[in-house]
């Protein structure tokens, strides 16, 4: 059974540090590139960061450049998103999901395995 098991979220003032993990089972998780994606009310699910399946190529959402790094460790199969600077408008359910996208690396329909998701709430 493919599993994907989000963690580390929670509620931090703004200019706070959230590290989100995300631990994958019942797939080759280092032949699937991992992307992080959040949700807030109301709004259409958005790509935040993505990895490729070695860890090689990464990329961001313009809104988290610089503040947001995404890694993986294949031994452990996992990936993590290190949130810093956060601010208000990052508060969402993040979601990890895992796929073989070769463009549009941060849409939402090129992957193929999702988690349940964690929530990150940045008080103001």
């Amino acid at each position: 059974e493919v599993q994907l098991v989000e963690s580390g979220g929670g509620l931090v003032q703004t200019g706070g540090s959230l590290r989100l993990s995300c631990v994958a089972s019942g797939f080759t998780f280092d032949g699937y590139r991992i992307g992080w994606f959040r949700q807030a009310p109301g709004k259409e699910r958005e790509g935040v960061s993505s990895i490729s399946s070695r860890g090689g190529n990464t990329i961001y959402a313009d809104s988290v450049k610089g503040r947001f790094s995404i890694s993986r460790d294949n031994a452990k199969n996992t990936v993590y998103l290190q949130m810093n600077f956060l601010k208000p408008e990052d508060t969402a359910v993040y979601y990890c999901a895992a796929g073989k996208p070769t463009v549009y690396l941060l849409s939402k329909n090129r992957y193929d395995y999702w988690g349940q998701g964690t929530q990150v709430t940045v008080s103001s």
